[in-house]
């Protein structure tokens, strides 16, 4: 992928059991419903030769990482996203492949107290396309981290999940202000001819 004019990368937020089945606390009503076209991103990408990189959070067992506002729920039994539990691990359709990335997060963003820039600078990435889960909290944030480190950004409207069209429009609409693209998978689709080959 050396001398290509512009390298993207697809970065899928939260996509974990935790925050997409109902019978984990930690769940978004509705966010499955994203699942098939993050898929048809994936496959994409995965047939490309692009990099794919799997955002996700963990938390301690004891609270002792998890944020301030949340600690009295989680110690109450709202327990998820715990390494070595079903709830932490990544969606069935959307599991990880052999040299695809996996990146660890405590908070919002994706690039907060993590190796994301590292790896996608060491990759020479210039572009994010964005999906997952939602659109208010991580999306929102590691959407604004990427305009502030330079990527160019794109997020993927209909891989991405908030649970209202009115949360939605109204994030798409500041992202759009701050130079982000907004697409769907099938817009995005039809232009990955441009995409520069692995």
């Amino acid at each position: 992928m050396k001398g290509a004019k512009e390298i993207f990368a697809l970065i899928i937020i939260d996509m974990q059991n935790a925050f997409v089945f109902p019978e984990h606390p930690g769940s978004a009503a509705g966010a499955r419903a994203v699942v098939p076209r993050i898929q048809e991103m994936l496959h994409a990408f995965r047939s490309a030769g692009m990099p794919v990189f799997h955002i996700v959070r963990e938390y301690r067992e004891d609270a002792s990482d998890v944020e301030k506002f949340r600690v009295q729920k989680f110690l109450a039994g709202a327990v998820y996203a715990v390494p070595g539990t079903r709830g932490c691990e990544i969606v069935d359709e959307l599991r990880p492949l052999s040299g695809e990335y996996r990146i660890v997060k405590k908070r919002f963003s994706a690039f907060m107290n993590t190796e994301l820039d590292l790896v996608l600078r060491r990759l020479d990435v210039e572009g994010l396309v964005i999906c997952g889960t939602q659109y208010p909290n991580c999306i929102r944030t590691t959407v604004y981290d990427a305009v502030a480190y330079d990527y160019a950004v794109t997020v993927l409207t209909d891989a991405t999940f908030a649970e209202s069209s009115e949360i939605a429009e109204a994030n798409i609409r500041d992202m759009r202000n701050v130079g982000v693209c907004c697409i769907t998978v099938a817009d995005f689709l039809k232009s990955l001819s441009r995409l520069p080959d692995s």
